[in-house]
């Protein structure tokens, strides 16, 4: 072992020692050693043995190291259990892909507070560090300082994980004002259908990028001299979309309107983000977006993204599910309004506290306690509408809802032809779900959820809704190849564990 082994091993002890509220003391008397120890251990100090270091492994209920290719890493649920307490809503996933797409505009110093450690972050990162963006994590790794060179090498990308992540469409518009010409992966990410990215090539032609797909990659082409001459109007009123038109437009000297732009949350969070790096922008929180961008961004800046609505949806979902009395803190009300809304309606019994800011200076947040109630089917189907109404991410939870509920539901989702084909998936616990079309869904409820055995489908929700189901059920469940949730959720099973759920990490 060199000393770097050690000092990364070290690290990876201290995080998972802390994943599981750990002290030093505490597990220094589970292994028969000293504290002293644990902290050199922690510390890269201490030479190892493999012996060890699986002492501390079963100690903390979580792989350190593996020999040899790691193979998936799958939940065992033992469900039936009521939850209680509070659970805190970690920071949102698709701001952060956003802003750390974005630090490439910025040749100073970019530093991420609280960023999501999730698996779509590691790819993003993965890509970055590997055409030369230097990334440290703080000690407790709660923070990403970001230094980009002046030159990227662009051919020394890691495409296997450009690959794995859809989020490496919003490289488009920060590389379009540094190249005239360079090449990227095809987009990934979740199996949800067609997902054309027709609507980003239509705003970013104004600013002279012309894209021509050739096999596994996109070839850019850019015609400096093409800039915006009027107001740029989005054909669809995309997330991604909007953020990369953004991202154009932020080094654009001049003034670009954008109108049909989407104001929802990743959107808001990315324009906070911006404005600290020097660029104006007019309209957050609407659909027209004027932005007067700088020639050259080079600020040394701190930002903490917002936290995540579809996590907090995730979360009182699970407390709904169960049966249980919750409180789901740090959620931003202004994303789950309409969501709230409905619940009230099908008879959810809960309470909001006063409001408060979050750490990025501008997004509601409240703390919601949901309550054991007698849910009834709405009288309409469920669907959902671009900010303020309800969230697409946000609809495969109502599936789950809507089979604890008495009566037939029905869910539309208009957007994904793939999705509502991954929650028949829920059939296997119990549900009584069935396929209308490739978008619509009829549910009938109240569920008797009972344990199965489900490969995780190559999407995230559905994935995570499979999960809140295994949670209602009585019995063992297992959940298989867990990658998918580990995209878009830190730490979830040890989480909901610290709430009332019995839920095993294991690999084969």
């Amino acid at each position: 072992m060199t000393e770097l082994t050690l000092d990364h091993i070290g690290g990876l002890i201290r995080d998972a020692r802390k994943h599981r509220g750990l002290t030093q003391t505490q597990l220094a008397s589970q292994l028969g050693t000293s504290q002293s120890a644990i902290h050199r251990i922690e510390a890269g100090n201490q030479n190892l043995s493999l012996d060890m270091v699986t002492r501390i492994a079963e100690a903390l209920e979580q792989p350190i190291i593996s020999l040899g290719a790691a193979g998936p890493t799958h939940l065992r649920v033992q469900g039936g259990n009521t939850l209680s307490g509070s659970i805190e809503v970690r920071s949102s996933k698709n701001a952060a892909v956003a802003v750390l797409c974005a630090s490439l505009l910025n040749r100073g110093r970019t530093v991420l507070k609280g960023i999501a450690r999730i698996e779509e972050v590691n790819r993003i990162v993965e890509v970055l560090t590997s055409i030369g963006v230097e990334a440290t994590w703080s000690a407790d790794r709660s923070d990403l300082t970001l230094v980009r060179p002046d030159k990227l090498d662009l051919d020394a990308m890691d495409v296997d994980a450009a690959r794995r992540t859809r989020s490496i469409i919003m490289f488009f518009g920060p590389l379009l004002h540094a190249y005239d010409k360079f090449m990227l992966p095809y987009a990934g990410g979740c199996d949800l259908g067609a997902r054309t990215i027709e609507p980003h090539l239509q705003v970013l032609r104004h600013f002279g990028l012309e894209v021509t797909a050739t096999v596994g990659y996109y070839h850019s082409v850019v015609d400096p001299t093409v800039e915006p001459t009027r107001p740029i109007t989005l054909t669809e009123r995309g997330d991604t979309a909007t953020e990369n038109a953004l991202l154009a437009a932020a080094m654009n000297p001049g003034v670009t309107v954008l109108r049909n732009a989407s104001p929802n949350y990743m959107v808001q969070d990315l324009c906070f983000f911006l404005t600290k790096l020097g660029v104006q922008i007019d309209g957050i929180g609407t659909t027209t977006l004027t932005i007067r961008g700088v020639e050259e961004i080079s600020t040394d800046v701190e930002y903490a993204p917002s936290e995540d609505p579809i996590e907090a949806m995730s979360l009182l979902t699970a407390g709904i599910v169960t049966n249980s009395e919750l409180t789901i803190t740090r959620a931003p009300i202004e994303f789950l309004e309409i969501e709230l809304s409905i619940l009230g309606e099908m008879g959810l019994d809960f309470t909001l506290s006063e409001e408060y800011e979050s750490r990025n200076g501008h997004t509601r947040l409240v703390d919601i306690t949901v309550r054991p109630s007698a849910l009834k089917a709405p009288i309409d189907k469920i669907h959902p509408m671009p900010f303020p109404g309800l969230n697409i991410d946000n609809l495969p939870f109502f599936a789950v809802i809507a089979a604890a509920a008495e009566g037939t539901t029905t869910l539309h989702d208009w957007v994904y032809e793939n999705r509502a084909i991954h929650l028949l998936e829920m059939n296997k616990i119990g549900a009584n779900m069935q396929l209308l079309d490739p978008h619509r869904l009829r549910i009938v409820g109240p569920t008797r959820w009972r344990g199965y055995e489900i490969v995780c489908p190559q999407a995230l929700r559905p994935s995570v809704c499979i999960l809140l189901g295994m949670l209602a059920a009585r019995g063992e469940s297992v959940l298989r190849d867990v990658y998918m949730i580990n995209r878009g959720y830190e730490d979830l099973p040890n989480r909901l564990n610290a709430i009332g759920a019995n839920i095993e990490v294991f690999r084969d």
